[in-house]
């Protein structure tokens, strides 16, 4: 049996031409010299869904569907007759619609292909497809192996002793050399590192590294970890939700010119205000420096009530959620979880209030010339823009009203009258 041997995309392509033939997955598994959990996995780990439905059979997938009798939901057609159950729009309009899911999914081999019923069968359906299954192990592969091979631990280990030496005017091969009993990583991981910012060390502090011109390539995305999405992925986050019902905020990026200064946005679903933080660099290391800095501002407790679960993207300034979920001490201060790959509807709230800062900054402007006093300024008339959806209140009175004013100004935040508040990029105009 071929052992710690994955799976090619010709063998993907002859497992879903077997299914199709109706042949079993154990003899699938004999076939391809692979044992029978490697192909079961395989093909429940791909399966995609399908809303495909029968040819010439009516579009009802309610589980009552023989036995309804209701007539007349559409009330726009008071003069049809006919039993809504044999109406395409059922699902879509009857409020007493529950999903039929067929049983014969849940057993071997979790596919309909081959099914005698397909042409038949109205229920939703799942197909093992060669190309789409291949892609998805590829890019599964890729994400694997991508970011830096070093634990969060090893990272802060590694920093603090490597960041104070390269300060003080030492080479990385000078200090690999001399201590060759402190590292597990080589010298060009070294530089990964910095270069990725990962370090507190930059490139600016080694002299002779500033010298090499920077090759025209697309920046490489450091990850901290690549595991850091383990425990922390968006059905995580939903089971830790309904467990644990607390207040939510989400945290993205906005980016001004490539490779000049971003912002943090921190959004509180609860009442839409939205805080926002200039940093020199798009590294992981500036956004550990402003939790840092957030939680000396506000005591614990307050921070603690104010940020207990944060759902980010899987940007690579958010890969060390180690640093962020844990002060000094090792005290856990929040909870971080991630979206799913290229999901950012499931962060909609700081995603759609964007659209407030690129009245006053931009897409494609440079942040350069701000301030953390201008973005405050930015974000207090952002945040004192009332909403509908509050009952026209602004998300300042609603966060005041939450968690106290004198929080609000400790997070520099001030209320601007009404008529007063200017969301043009006349604001920051110096």
């Amino acid at each position: 049996m071929a052992k710690n041997k994955h799976l090619t995309d010709s063998e993907r392509l002859e497992i879903e031409q077997w299914l199709r033939d109706g042949i079993s997955i154990k003899q699938i598994a004999v076939k391809l010299d692979k044992s029978t959990s490697t192909i079961s996995r395989e093909i429940r780990a791909h399966a995609l869904q399908s809303d495909k439905y029968a040819p010439y059979r009516v579009h009802n997938r309610c589980i009552r569907r023989n036995v309804c009798k209701r007539r007349q939901i559409c009330e726009d057609k008071p003069d049809c007759t006919k039993r809504c159950s044999l109406c395409n729009l059922c699902n879509n309009l009857c409020d007493d619609y529950r999903e039929e899911l067929c049983y014969m999914l849940c057993e071997p081999p979790y596919v309909c292909n081959g099914c005698r019923e397909e042409r038949k069968c109205t229920l939703r359906k799942k197909y093992y497809l060669h190309k789409p299954a291949h892609d998805a192990y590829r890019e599964m592969l890729r994400e694997s192996r991508a970011g830096a091979n070093i634990t969060e631990d090893e990272l802060l280990a590694l920093d603090e002793f490597v960041s104070p030496l390269i300060m003080r005017g030492q080479s990385v091969h000078h200090i690999v050399t001399h201590n060759p009993d402190k590292f597990n990583v080589s010298e060009k991981s070294i530089y990964r590192y910095t270069a990725g910012g990962l370090l507190k060390a930059k490139n600016i502090d080694m002299p002779r590294v500033c010298r090499i011109r920077p090759r025209k390539s697309k920046p490489v995305e450091h990850k901290v970890d690549s595991g850091c999405r383990i425990g922390r992925n968006y059905a995580d986050f939903t089971a830790f939700t309904e467990q644990y019902p607390v207040s939510v905020v989400e945290m993205d990026s906005v980016i001004g010119r490539v490779g000049g200064k971003v912002l943090l946005t921190l959004m509180f679903k609860s009442c839409d205000l939205m805080l926002a933080f200039i940093r020199d660099r798009n590294t992981s290391l500036s956004v550990i420096d402003i939790f840092n800095r957030l939680y000396g501002t506000l005591d614990a407790k307050c921070f603690i009530s104010l940020l207990p679960v944060i759902l980010t993207d899987n940007g690579s300034e958010f890969s060390n959620p180690k640093a962020l979920e844990f002060d000094a001490q090792g005290n856990r201060r929040t909870r971080i979880f991630y979206c799913d790959p290229c999901a950012s509807f499931q962060k909609p709230n700081v995603e759609l209030n964007h659209e407030f800062i690129r009245r006053v900054l931009p897409k494609g402007s440079s942040f350069d010339n701000l301030v953390q006093a201008d973005i405050n300024l930015m974000m207090s008339h952002i945040n004192s823009y009332s909403r509908e959806k509050l009952n026209d209140k602004s998300p300042l009175e609603m966060f005041g009203f939450l968690h106290g004013f004198d929080v609000l100004e400790k997070l520099g935040q001030t209320g601007i009258s009404a008529n007063d508040i200017l969301l043009k990029p006349s604001l920051l105009k110096k």
